[in-house]
């Protein structure tokens, strides 16, 4: 049996006839960067995520790299964010001159580490950005509250995120001063190539965004700032506007399969608990935990990605391959590691949690299209590898 990792294709068949006109409407009215289409769309989101600005950009590194400048980032400002997250949120930082500063994982989710925030706060210290990682909100009520505390602005990244809520109720990315989306292909709402969104509910910031966005220019031509090129082309709009009124049903998908894969794993004595850090056995993994779940908001984790924690993660990788399932590594190298860092001097024990999940953590198939005989043959097989 053949299990990708993620299967595009199959999510394209249901959508077909609706995203084929959406790419010929686009053609036959030659309107390709920004206008309506992608005016509209910004306009949905706003609807969408409860939030009063939302503008479409280029991708969602764009989005990050806007959002640290319409806060005024300047060189050699420091920036407080995770070791552990997809390397445009250190690599914005640092294309500004300014200075990433790294903070160890939640040991549950892999989030950021609210607890370890403050004692990286200097008076160079400008703003924070929490990772919203594999699709479940960080903790952001003190991290709210340390940024009030000590006048820092938040840029959420919530690239993995879109629809995820707090458990308040609020949807991740609206919450600190500026909310950054990616709508990358692999994403669970993803467009036809790169794209992006930010949100605010601040009008300064909103502006900022918007003139940015266009180099700067207001009017068009006129510069009393330098912004970049983070245009969001129509075309992918409209691919978004198509898929949009699907992701809560998608979302849905991807949380029943994240439920049967648990009961598998669980039923097959496999796994013990959910969300701990260390092992008690080599032939048991530990399941994702969804966090907020006493909140009883239904769209709690979107499980963008859904991770599992072994030993002899790289064996087990291979084995699944063999046997034609398909798994990520989500990350091999976290920032302190990573070799254009160096400069930085990190100290590696420092970062005991993210260092784990860099070297047990893995990612299982959790498409919404996935069959329940294609999750029971990816227990299975790891059943097989973990007692042989």
């Amino acid at each position: 049996m053949n299990v990708p990792l993620l299967d595009l294709k199959a999510q394209y068949q249901t959508l077909k006839p609706e995203l084929d006109k959406a790419l010929i409407d686009c053609a036959e009215s030659q309107y390709f960067i920004l206008g309506p289409q992608v005016k509209e769309m910004e306009e949905q989101f706003q609807e969408y995520l409860g939030v009063k600005h939302a503008f479409g950009v280029s991708s969602g590194t764009d989005a990050l790299l806007i959002a640290l400048m319409a806060i005024d980032i300047q060189p050699g400002d420091e920036v407080i964010l995770p070791t552990y997250s997809f390397f445009a949120t250190a690599g914005v930082v640092s294309r500004l001159n300014a200075v990433p500063v790294f903070v160890d994982c939640d040991p549950v989710s892999f989030n950021i580490d609210p607890n370890q925030i403050e004692a990286k706060i200097t008076e160079k210290t400008k703003a924070i950005i929490p990772v919203h990682l594999y699709g479940q909100s960080a903790d952001m009520e003190p991290i709210m509250a340390i940024a009030k505390k000590h006048n820092l602005k938040v840029v959420e990244d919530g690239a993995q995120a879109i629809s995820t809520q707090y458990k308040d109720g609020k949807c991740a990315g609206t919450i600190g001063d500026i909310g950054c989306y990616s709508f990358f292909p692999s994403k669970n709402l993803g467009c036809f190539g790169d794209g992006g969104l930010v949100v605010t509910n601040d009008d300064d910031l909103a502006y900022q965004l918007k003139i940015k966005r266009v180099h700067g220019g207001d009017p068009k031509y006129y510069h009393k700032v330098i912004g970049g090129n983070f245009r969001l082309d129509a075309i992918q709009a409209a691919v978004i506007q198509v898929k949009l009124p699907h992701l809560d049903k998608w979302s849905e998908g991807r949380r029943q399969n994240a439920a049967m894969y648990t009961k598998l794993f669980i039923e097959a004595g496999l796994s013990e608990s959910e969300g701990i850090l260390e092992f008690t056995e080599n032939n048991k993994v530990l399941l994702p935990k969804a966090l907020w779940a006493e909140s009883g908001h239904k769209n709690y984790h979107i499980y963008n990605q859904y991770i599992i924690r072994v030993d002899k993660r790289d064996e087990l990788q291979k084995f699944l391959k063999e046997n034609g399932i398909g798994s990520e590594v989500y990350y091999p190298v976290p920032f302190h590691r990573q070799e254009c860092f160096a400069d930085l001097n990190q100290v590696d024990s420092d970062y005991p949690v993210a260092n784990f999940a860099a070297e047990h953590s893995l990612a299982l198939p959790i498409y919404p299209e996935l069959s329940g005989e294609q999750l029971e043959y990816v227990v299975e097989r790891i059943g097989e590898f973990l007692n042989r």
